[in-house]
């Protein structure tokens, strides 16, 4: 019997938005007005940095991708490179880090909802867009790809609109109810540091949030077409899209207000937008934060899917899971991803909030994790295989100084998420998590052996 393949569906346009669509959160529209005012003008420089380590983890991963054609995602190298536990481990905890963010914008979606139809109960918007995504998600590959391109193109034009108005009202001198919009707003209210490093090291754990889901474009590199063009172009345009998107946003923002005239508890967008005249402001940042909730949601279900249909074909999840239909799109654990959201999103409707804050929590420790495995496979692909690594055209920059550059990046963030009182519970619950995949990795062992 002929093995069943996943098809390489999406084309370079899909995987261009979808790398962008990764590195645009949420976090840009609604949480910025938060970091401005824990940081300052100082958060540009934390955007910046933060990029940096970002880009150097996605070249690791593209060069550990392209070494070998065969690899479907980042779990593939880890099984290689680190053994079937940490491949169990990893994949798993990938998955678990994914459901939450599904859960969390299952619930944005509806609040977001409510702000037009406000006697819709909350779990109702949530449930009609998982079950829309479902059946987008099953028909083909290239149709997710074409969703997250539609997504992903809504947040850029946004961003694009508010760089474009803010650039005219700097330029022109335009007065608001804070003063005079000008780039001199960045340094004449208590330079670029008011908060001092206290405030600076803070925002940190706000930014990277933020970045959180820059590795999605990993997880395309089984269903791309040409993967060994599209991935490097994808990858290195990050650099320049981080630049515009975050940089160049908050850049304006702090241009047009002083740092501390934002709302810390308003979208800076809507402050913008409600300043040139624009009525509908409100409506029209909610309605991009509504389709990137749902973009996040999107990315969920594909990247759960292919995660599970991952550890299915390396004998870590149950062997149905690798079944795929006739449009080659793994039905099953697909189906599985979205029992355990829907589960998820039910308990959330009756659990308190701060559960939920803590599983949120949680999901972003592990992501650290994630990308510190991504790194220290990258480190072992270059000791073990060096003929491959030699040959490889798409070599990771400023090795090895840059791989332990990004461990001790992510160490600190790690120290970062302890100082702040709502993380700090996260770093001592998330270590019964991996406990109970280790304890369940050597229950199953036992059981096949």
């Amino acid at each position: 019997m002929q093995e069943q393949k996943l098809a390489r569906g999406l084309k370079n346009r899909h995987v261009q938005l979808i790398a962008i669509g990764g590195a645009i959160g949420t976090g840009l529209f609604l949480g910025s007005g938060k970091s401005i005012h824990l940081a300052g003008p100082s958060i540009l420089f934390a955007y910046l940095i933060t990029g940096i380590i970002c880009f150097l983890i996605m070249r690791a991963l593209g060069e550990l991708l392209l070494s070998n054609m065969q690899y479907h995602s980042f779990v593939d190298f880890v099984q290689d490179y680190l053994g079937n536990m940490a491949a169990f481990i990893t994949g798993w905890t990938y998955w678990f880090c994914w459901i939450t963010i599904a859960m969390a914008d299952l619930t944005a979606v509806g609040l977001y909802t409510q702000y037009w139809l406000p006697n819709v109960p909350q779990w109702v918007p949530g449930l009609i867009l998982l079950v829309i995504l479902l059946c987008m998600n099953l028909a083909t590959v290239k149709l997710f790809g074409e969703m997250e391109f539609w997504f992903a193109l809504i947040k850029v034009i946004a961003i694009l609109a508010l760089i474009v108005v803010g650039l005219f009202m700097i330029f022109k001198g335009i007065t608001t109810d804070a003063g005079t919009a000008s780039f001199s707003n960045l340094w004449s209210h208590g330079g670029m540091f008011p908060n001092g490093m206290n405030g600076f090291i803070l925002s940190f754990q706000m930014v990277v949030f933020a970045f959180v889901g820059i590795e999605l474009v990993g997880l395309t590199a089984g269903e791309t077409e040409k993967p060994e063009v599209v991935l490097p172009k994808a990858i290195n345009s990050i650099p320049i899209r981080i630049l515009i998107f975050y940089i160049g946003a908050l850049l304006v923002i702090m241009g047009i207000y002083p740092w501390n005239a934002i709302n810390p508890a308003e979208s800076p967008f809507v402050q913008v937008f409600l300043t040139v005249g624009i009525l509908a402001a409100a409506g029209v940042v909610n309605f991009v934060v509504l389709t990137s909730a749902a973009s996040a949601c999107n990315s969920a279900i594909f990247s759960t899917s292919r995660m599970v249909f991952s550890l299915a074909k390396n004998d870590n999840a149950p062997a149905p899971m690798t079944k795929l239909t006739k449009r080659s799109v793994p039905a099953n654990a697909l189906y599985f991803s979205l029992v355990v959201i829907l589960i998820a999103v039910v308990l959330n409707y009756i659990m308190p909030e701060d559960v939920f804050t803590l599983i949120t929590s949680i999901s972003t420790v592990c992501f650290l994790f994630i990308w510190a495995i991504i790194v220290i496979c990258h480190l072992k692909y270059k000791k073990q295989k060096p003929e491959l690594a030699k040959n490889n055209p798409f070599k990771m920059p400023l090795y090895p100084a840059a791989n332990y550059i990004i461990l001790a990046f992510l160490a600190f963030i790690l120290v970062v998420l302890g100082f702040a009182e709502d993380t700090r519970v996260a770093l001592f619950v998330t270590p019964v998590w991996f406990i109970l995949l280790i304890v369940i990795y050597q229950f199953r062992k036992k059981v096949i052996q």
